[in-house]
């Protein structure tokens, strides 16, 4: 039996948890953290085990480090001597911002296999996105093991490394902006006069059903767009209004200035 850990139950590494329990067994998930009261809390919630770091270490074949850059060379040093011991094979899943694979292995000072994934929260609900490269010393069947018990995640895509940064400041980060967007929405309903639980049903309605047509129709945005706006009507009044504020200047902005940090984060 294969068997999945993550150390780091907090917001990412909790919410990746949560799907791969969709897919596991309860006796093949383990949960650590630095919080051991976080860790069962998760796992009393799943009916998982929660453990101790160094235990997770030696014990799972998946083992997923859901700690933040800034932490990862000392957790890493810490099951270091663990990881050393071991004669099966096991397959280490980085989920760090930043960080490549060849600075991982340096870290680590081993040739371990590794997967180096960038997720999206949306994964805890089933419609996120989770971004993948590998070192090539990870097998095809682990890669294939790897995307199933993440497939109700969301999409679980293979991306070349060197495009990994910049496709995660677009869906790592475009939950933010999208909520943003989404507040917005919802306040200029209530300006109008909608109460606040209706305006935001209806933003976050229109939200989804947007992004479904878009992707099951291959339509452009600028196209649908396009479609909804009548000649002299209230959409394109409400477009104009929104571009002499810089709407999709302001998104790519956001998706460029979050790139940018990632790459001052891997430093």
């Amino acid at each position: 039996m294969n068997t999945f850990g993550f150390i780091g139950t907090g917001n990412m590494g909790g919410a990746l948890a949560k799907a791969a329990a969709k897919t596991l067994r309860p006796e093949a998930l383990f949960l650590a953290d630095a919080c051991a009261q976080k860790a069962q809390a998760l796992a009393d919630t799943l009916g998982c085990q929660a453990t101790d770091t160094k235990t997770l270490a030696k014990q799972c074949n998946y083992i997923f480090l859901g700690v933040k850059p800034q932490v990862m060379a000392d957790m890493l040093s810490e099951i270091a001597p663990v990881l050393a011991a071991r004669e099966d094979n096991f397959v280490l899943i980085s989920m760090a911002a930043g960080l490549s694979l060849v600075q991982l292995r340096q870290m680590l000072g081993k040739d371990y296999p590794i997967i180096r994934i960038m997720p999206n929260l949306p994964v805890s609900v089933g419609s996120g996105v989770i971004l993948f490269d590998t070192t090539d010393n990870v097998t095809a069947e682990q890669t294939a093991r790897f995307c199933r018990v993440l497939e109700k995640a969301g999409l679980v895509d293979h991306l070349p490394e060197k495009l990994i940064d910049a496709a995660s400041a677009v869906s790592g980060c475009g939950p933010a902006f999208v909520s943003l967007f989404a507040e917005g929405l919802a306040d200029g309903a209530v300006a109008c006069g909608l109460p606040r639980d209706k305006a935001m049903a209806y933003a976050l309605q229109t939200l989804e059903g947007t992004a479904r047509m878009l992707q099951e129709s291959g339509m452009h945005p600028g196209a649908l767009k396009d479609a909804v706006c009548s000649p002299g009507g209230t959409t394109i009044a409400g477009v104009l209004a929104m571009e002499a504020q810089g709407a999709r200047s302001a998104a790519a902005e956001g998706v460029v200035a979050a790139y940018e940090r990632t790459l001052e984060l891997g430093q």
